[in-house]
């Protein structure tokens, strides 16, 4: 599984709390929403770091095992994970379900980064990060279906109204998004 992220912190060899505490430290230079990959070898790290990522509003992605380093990836909270949907066309996931079920020509846009995404997404999604979205926009075709999903409904509102601003004529927000998507997902 191919992981990207923005900044990557070396706790190999660090016992508890040092991992915890450089990873507070990493994540306080970060910009929101972008992605930490924590290298550690303490194996009590993974829960130690999903819990403080959890208890402190940023998001934990998930671990990956290469060996002996345990590579875990963090995204920091960024404001538009506790803004107000404010795009007037919203659907919700089962909504988004069924459309996928009946096989309709729709496009689901995944808004997340790329290391959100690989860890879990929509099988026929695309993923176009929110922070590209406006340079990526003519991947898309303006007359197209689109659901716009990300973690919540939080970023996808975002993409939504920056989608319509830029003259896309069909875009829906799917709130809450993949916090409690229950269809089918695959990883990279």
């Amino acid at each position: 599984m191919e992981m990207s992220a923005n900044v990557i912190l070396d706790a190999k060899g660090l016992a508890c709390p040092m991992p915890i505490v450089r990873t507070k430290q990493a994540m306080n230079n970060l910009e929101p929403g972008q992605v930490l990959e924590v290298q550690a070898t303490d194996q009590g790290s993974t829960s130690d770091i999903k819990a403080w990522a959890e208890s402190t509003g940023h998001q934990f992605l998930g671990t990956v095992e290469e060996g002996e380093v345990l590579k875990h990836y963090v995204r920091k909270a960024s404001r538009h994970d506790s803004a107000e949907t404010k795009h007037p066309h919203v659907s919700d996931n089962e909504h988004l379900e069924q459309k996928l079920a009946a096989v309709e020509k729709i496009v689901v846009l995944d808004v997340r980064e790329s290391a959100e995404y690989a860890f879990n997404h929509i099988p026929t999604a695309l993923n176009i990060p929110l922070g590209e979205l406006e340079e990526r926009a003519n991947e898309l075709n303006k007359e197209a279906e689109i659901y716009v999903v990300c973690r919540t409904g939080n970023r996808s509102d975002v993409a939504s109204r920056k989608l319509t601003q830029l003259g896309f004529t069909n875009v829906t927000n799917v709130v809450p998004g993949m916090s409690q998507w229950t269809g089918k997902m695959e990883k990279l």
